[in-house]
Order: structure tokens, then C-alpha cells, then sequence
């Protein structure tokens, strides 16, 4: 089982438990490094000087146990500069680049999504994810990060709403340009999320075996990440996570360690031996 997990919510943002309960459950899993990764988006922003002190104190009250690292989950149209010191990044697309009085993310709720594609894409579903995909492209050059959340959130509510086929090639045209953009030409790693798995919300991980097949053909590379927003949910969905993985042709996966010098590494461990 995969011993690591970088894709971490807590009370600072909307988890459910606090960062030390998280670095207990990752102790009680035997865990090996444990990256917290709170939201920085134009809804959920934490306060990132107390975030970066709390992880600190943890990071050195718990060295000789644990590997603590200091991510953030920073969405694509949000400030760079509203994180600094950050050890990794997820670039995340949660938001669309639309013309609207508060923020309206892709995956707050079924109500939302729907007033978002009625409101700024005249119900053209297919219309709203292109301009997600085309705005997915930029998460790089806009972050900065260290590897690609959650693809393709945009399907958030999609098991339940149906209101795209994912298998259709008018859905997946832009998804997979975005993706061949993002991982061939701007060599970026992608995750394999498993957070609306794991919690029961869609069938499917993030990216879809389609599009994570894809990532393969094109020479992407991999991290796992259980996306958790509770404890009991730090491990969650790993196991399906390595059969998607080792079924779509990857080999091997990614993961973020301190060095000696107490610099961030991307190092890599074969499938086959979690």
C-alpha cells in the first residue's frame, strides 16, 4: 500500500480534523511523509502565516517519526504570491474565468453548476467544459506546480446529473489537448485522486481510465494523492488508485520527500513493490 500521501485538508480549510490528528492517523498507518495541502482559492483561503506555523511545529515535533512537508492546494485564477514558502503546489481548477458578483466553483454543488452553465454558457454543457479544459491548460503557467489536481473535476456531479458523456469525443477532445499540453510540452505530473471515490461520489477516480490511459500514452508521470478532508480518509482509495495505475501501464509513481539538506525531492517507487 502506498505509504505517502500529499493531498491533505484540515480544520485551516475544510477538513474535518485538525493537522495533528492528520499526522496521528498518518503515524497509526504507518505512514512515511505526509504533505498538508490547504486550499488557497477565491472561496477557501486560510490564513496562511498561522497554516505555515502549525506545520512547522508539527514538522519538528514529530521529525524522527514522520517526513511533514508544506504544500497548498492553490487554485488556478488565485495569487501566487498568497503562499509564499509553500514546499509543492497542486494546481487545482475549481473556478471558471466568468464575469460573476461571488465565486462559483464546478464542485460546491449540483444548484451551482447548473446556475453556472445557465447563467454564462446558455446551458451548452459541452460550452462549459471546454472553457474548464482551456482554462485547465494554464494551470501550470499560472501556479507554478509541482503536479495537476484533480483533472478533471468538472465531472464532479456527473454520475449523478448526467450532463455530459465522459466517453463522447466531443467531451474528451479538449481534455485530452489540455492534457497532452500540461504533460508532453510542460512535462507536469498529474495525480491520480481518489477524494470523490473514496467519499462516495463518483464511481470513477480522477483522471477517468480514458484520459488516465492517455496520461500514460503521453509520457506522463504520476502521484496518488487520497485528497482527504478527514482522518479516517487518509489512505482512502489507494488500493484502487494501484490497479487503475498498473492497468492503464504506469510502472512507477512519484512522491516528495525532505532531503539531508531539508530541500524538497521528487523521488519515484515501482508500482509493484506498494
Amino acid at each position: 500500500m502506498f505509504d505517502c500521501n500529499y493531498h491533505t485538508h484540515t480544520t485551516l480549510c475544510d477538513g474535518a480534523d485538525t493537522p495533528e490528528d492528520m499526522v496521528r492517523a498518518a503515524l497509526a498507518a504507518d505512514m512515511s511523509h505526509l504533505g498538508f495541502s490547504g486550499h488557497m482559492d477565491a472561496d477557501i483561503h486560510m490564513d496562511w502565516p498561522a497554516y505555515v506555523r502549525e506545520v512547522t511545529r508539527l514538522r519538528i515535533a514529530y521529525a524522527d517519526r514522520i517526513d511533514i512537508l508544506l504544500g497548498v492546494e492553490l487554485d488556478c485564477l488565485y495569487d501566487p504570491a498568497s503562499c509564499p514558502g509553500a514546499e509543492y503546489v497542486i494546481g487545482s481548477t475549481h473556478f471558471l474565468d466568468v464575469d460573476s458578483p461571488e465565486p462559483i466553483s464546478v464542485d460546491c454543488s449540483e444548484d451551482d453548476l447548473r446556475r453556472l452553465c445557465r447563467e454564462h454558457f446558455a446551458g451548452d454543457w459541452l460550452a462549459l467544459c471546454r472553457a474548464y479544459y482551456e482554462l485547465e491548460a494554464q494551470v501550470h503557467e499560472r501556479t507554478n506546480c509541482t503536479f495537476v489536481g484533480h483533472f478533471d473535476l468538472v465531472t464532479r456531479f456527473n454520475d449523478a446529473m448526467g450532463f455530459v458523456d465522459e466517453k463522447s469525443d466531443a467531451y474528451l477532445a479538449p481534455a485530452l489537448e489540455a492534457m497532452e499540453y500540461l504533460a508532453r510540452d510542460r512535462g507536469v505530473p498529474f495525480e491520480i485522486n481518489c477524494g470523490a471515490y473514496n467519499r462516495g461520489r463518483k464511481c470513477e477516480l480522477y483522471p477517468r481510465l480514458e484520459l488516465l490511459r492517455a496520461l500514460h500514452d503521453f509520457g506522463g508521470e504520476i502521484f496518488v494523492s487520497a485528497d482527504a478532508h478527514s482522518a479516517d480518509l487518509l489512505m482512502g482509495g489507494f488500493e484502487r488508485a494501484r490497479e487503475a495505475a498498473i492497468a492503464c501501464g504506469f510502472t512507477h509513481f512519484n512522491y516528495l520527500a525532505h532531503d539531508d539538506s531539508g530541500s524538497v525531492v521528487v523521488l519515484q517507487r515501482a508500482l509493484d513493490s506498494v
